[in-house]
């Protein structure tokens, strides 16, 4: 199997994307996909998707494509999908009990097993599908689950102190809808989501 420190970031991403085309395809009984076809359901060229699947070795066949149900267990792998990956999220506020009731995180082979927040009364609050833990129960519960990807959506002035409890915890990877930007080890990886900075980019892309 390829090491997936020798695979680009841009590529792992691109990677996800394919992953979700190709259970699309298994969804509607397909057993094998060329690579054109592949390329223009991931919107990239197939130049490139042909480069980021030659990291797998020759997983296709000439005339034929590439076998979907193989494919898909191959990124699988690298992507760490084999089981549900645990993953807490930090923060209990509007956004943050937004994403606890988004159900899309399963079928992505990711599984929220916890939330965390440092307000007693938020704690309180039975209609959310996850447990809700205090923060000062967080890291003994990162350590015992093994978990290494976090949710961060707590306010800016918070975020830095929050990652920083995080990383000492044992967690790898954090997606951060904080808005502030993490100051992290060389070997955690920051996934920034900044709401406000995504409609500025696309108002630009809009007649005025």
């Amino acid at each position: 199997m390829v090491n997936k420190s020798d695979i680009p970031k841009k590529t792992i991403y691109r990677l996800s994307v394919y992953s979700r085309c190709l259970r699309r395809l298994r969804d509607n009984a397909m057993e094998t996909v060329s690579s054109d076809s592949l390329a223009q359901a991931a919107n990239v060229k197939p130049a490139q998707l042909r480069k980021d699947l030659a990291y797998f070795g020759h997983l296709g066949t000439r005339g034929l494509g590439y076998p979907v149900e193989l494919l898909l267990e191959t990124i699988g792998d690298v992507l760490g999908r084999a089981t549900l990956q645990p993953v807490i999220l930090v923060g209990v506020g509007n956004l943050g009990r937004a994403l606890l009731r988004y159900d899309g995180f399963k079928k992505e082979g990711f599984e929220v097993l916890a939330a965390f927040d440092s307000d007693r009364e938020v704690l309180k609050d039975e209609r959310l599908p996850v447990p809700l833990m205090h923060e000062e129960q967080m890291v003994d519960f990162v350590k015992e689950k093994g978990v290494r990807m976090a949710i961060l959506c707590v306010p800016a002035q918070y975020g830095q102190e929050v990652a920083n409890v995080l990383v000492d915890a044992g967690v790898q990877g954090i997606l951060n809808f904080s808005p502030t930007i993490l100051q992290v080890p060389d070997q955690v990886v920051v996934t920034r989501v900044d709401l406000a900075m995504e409609l500025e980019s696309l108002s630009y892309f809009i007649d005025q």
